[in-house]
């Protein structure tokens, strides 16, 4: 018998700590922090005294969690302060739902075991949940997710009256608290997934990725409009992606809660990524083997991304024909004065450099950098730039030194008026003794 009672207890021993090996770990004490902080600030009008709550009660007490969404974020005291004197109904009808938190853990819980059902090899990630200025409802760095949780526990009955009239569309168009299931699920894949390549695919994809996969996984419809909008207008979307796919710097036409585009849609780069991501996973007969893939996708592998993104045919063209597209037309430069580039004559002095262009730039952008034997063989240049009123000629006024070798990198910053970019030039040349 007491043989018997001792396989018993061995038994449940071991099932608890099999079942203990994938619980969940949740982090709110920023949260309650945040709140105590929060009276003390709002109890007196003495500037020294609220920054001192502030880290007293909140910054200091904070969790790495707290710590790596205002590094991440770059969240100053100043930008905290701001936003707890200027918005008090705000945080008023919001710290209900804050302090309530916990009470998502179970379904949170069980969407990510649904996440780990179809990707085994799921790693597990702590969730914090901190309160910053409302520039993230959602992040993550390393092995932990990081819930914005003024944003993230947001409802229909928050006032956002006070906030910024830009800012406000957010709360109104996005599911916030209802979502935040689905939001720590994304979120989660975020942190299973390779360095992301800060290139406008790469981005839609790694997005895109954690949106399909999260979805896939829960059974959830995706809250983010722009799928829904990008399925309903997808030759539209699909010609204003191809046009500023080569082109593009500022990726907040298509990514991260802004709606620079024409089309004045916040995160279509989601959809683009979400419907490479659904189409690819439609198409292999392995899904499990495709989840795989995208999630352990290597962005600095051109060619595994070329392979994923041609496969779907979402785009009217492969990238690689795409790209020639893009390379035929893009402007070059044609000549420099007053010497030929690769000359080894060129005479010392404070020099004008004038380079021309193959057609007219807009006049606006423009760079000069290092070539490849960097700094060293730099000349110091004056900041003065002067165009000529054909956008065709563009002037700069170099010191060259006696008997040096030089190099200056016209760089891909220069542009046309819709945006092509320039084909990079190398100026490289000696002077004499």
């Amino acid at each position: 018998m007491k043989k018997l009672f001792f396989i018993l207890m061995s038994i449940t021993v071991t099932t608890i700590s099999f079942g203990q090996i994938n619980k969940q770990n949740f982090v709110s004490t920023d949260i309650e922090n945040f709140w105590t902080a929060y009276e003390k600030i709002v109890s007196t009008n003495d500037t020294l005294q609220q920054y001192r709550f502030l880290r007293e009660f909140y910054i200091e007490k904070g969790t790495i969690g707290l710590k790596n969404l205002m590094e991440i974020r770059h969240y100053s005291e100043k930008e905290l302060i701001d936003a707890i004197k200027n918005y008090p109904k705000f945080w008023n009808s919001i710290k209900v739902n804050t302090l309530k938190v916990k009470d998502q853990y179970a379904v949170i819980e069980r969407d990510i075991e649904k996440l780990r059902m179809v990707y085994p090899e799921l790693k597990p990630s702590t969730i914090y949940f901190s309160i910053g200025a409302f520039k993230t409802g959602g992040t993550i760095t390393e092995d932990r997710v990081i819930i914005g949780s003024e944003v993230s526990l947001a409802d229909k009955l928050t006032k956002i009256d006070e906030l910024p009239q830009w800012r406000q569309p957010f709360f109104k168009e996005n599911p916030l608290i209802e979502g935040l299931p689905l939001l720590c699920t994304h979120e989660y894949v975020h942190t299973q997934q390779k360095e992301l390549v800060h290139n406008l695919l790469s981005m839609c994809l790694y997005e895109g990725v954690a949106e399909f996969i999260s979805c896939k996984a829960t059974g959830k419809k995706s809250d983010t409009p722009a799928i829904e909008f990008g399925k309903a207008n997808q030759e539209n979307v699909l010609n204003l992606f191809v046009k500023d796919l080569f082109l593009i710097t500022n990726n907040y036409s298509w990514m991260w809660g802004e709606n620079r585009n024409e089309l004045k849609v916040s995160d279509l780069g989601y959809y683009i990524g979400y419907e490479i991501c659904e189409r690819y996973y439609n198409l292999s007969k392995d899904k499990t083997k495709a989840i795989k893939e995208l999630i352990e996708l290597d962005y600095t592998n051109e060619k595994e991304v070329e392979r994923i993104v041609d496969i779907t045919k979402l785009l009217p063209k492969t990238l690689e024909e795409l790209n020639k597209d893009y390379e035929k037309q893009r402007p070059t430069i044609v000549s420099i004065i007053p010497f030929k580039n690769g000359s080894q004559k060129v005479k010392p002095g404070m020099t004008k450099i004038m380079v021309t262009f193959s057609e007219p730039l807009n006049g606006n952008h423009t760079s000069v950098d290092y070539g490849p034997l960097g700094v060293e063989v730099f000349p110091k240049i004056k900041p003065e730039r002067i165009w000529s009123t054909d956008g065709k000629n563009w002037t700069f006024e170099a010191d060259l030194k006696p008997n040096q070798h030089y190099q200056i990198l016209i760089s891909n910053n220069f542009r046309k008026e819709n945006g092509i970019r320039l084909k990079p030039y190398l100026i490289d040349f000696k002077t004499t003794k």
